[in-house]
């Protein structure tokens, strides 16, 4: 029998094979549909019952996704994550060749272990340097995290997340993104790793929204 989270990548692959497809069938998907899915599972920051989601679409080996990880994500966690005012959702734009879908590949197999953050935050430590995701410095990343490293190595050997990669990645493109990093804040499109001032500015204004209608209710 499959597991549930078996289940979710098969269905999150699905839908990004209809849509690299094009197939008639994926029009029928509502972007409700998929920010719902995207939103609902997978590597998440900040309280579930937040107001306002940011997700992101980002590939490992791009500069200016490092550049929001170095600079403005610790902001964004200390203001508005810590607090449970935003829920912060790490998704795949694998968009820059093999080693970004080997990347995104072994982030996901140190998830089944718990350690997709720990692992998330080592592969853009060490993005920019000649050959960081080669094979061997993907497996050694997991040893130096602790990961139980046969089961790191199976995983990573099986493929197993390819299909959710490649919807992920087909998402983003489906979704309006064009490039990386790419942001959906409560659905709105952001683009590019904009300053911190950028990212509160259209966080504050979702949470007045959101303000705004609790109290409009009777």
């Amino acid at each position: 029998m499959k597991s549930v989270s078996a289940i979710k990548t098969g269905i999150l692959g699905l839908i990004g094979i209809l849509l690299l497809s094009g197939a008639a069938l994926a029009q029928s998907i509502s972007r409700e549909a998929i920010f719902a899915y995207l939103a609902k599972d997978g590597p998440t920051k900040g309280s579930d019952k937040a107001p306002v989601t940011l997700i992101e679409f980002s590939d490992f080996q791009c500069s200016f996704c490092k550049k929001f990880w170095r600079a403005t994500l610790p902001l964004i966690d200390k203001k508005y994550l810590d607090p449970g005012k935003v829920k912060f959702v790490y998704r795949h734009f694998a968009i820059l060749g093999k080693p970004s879908v080997a990347a995104a590949q072994a982030a996901e197999c140190a998830s089944e272990q718990g350690k997709f953050w720990p692992y998330h935050d080592k592969l853009f430590a060490s993005a920019g340097s000649p050959l960081a995701f080669t094979d061997g410095k993907l497996r050694g990343y997991a040893k130096e995290l602790g990961l139980q490293s046969q089961n790191f190595a199976q995983c990573l050997d099986s493929a197993k997340y390819s299909k959710k990669v490649e919807g992920e990645t087909a998402m983003a493109a489906f979704l309006g993104a064009r490039g990386t990093p790419a942001f959906f804040l409560n659905g709105q499109l952001m683009v590019g790793a904009q300053p911190f001032e950028a990212f509160e500015e259209a966080i504050e204004r979702e949470l007045k929204k959101g303000s705004s209608s609790q109290k409009a209710k009777p």
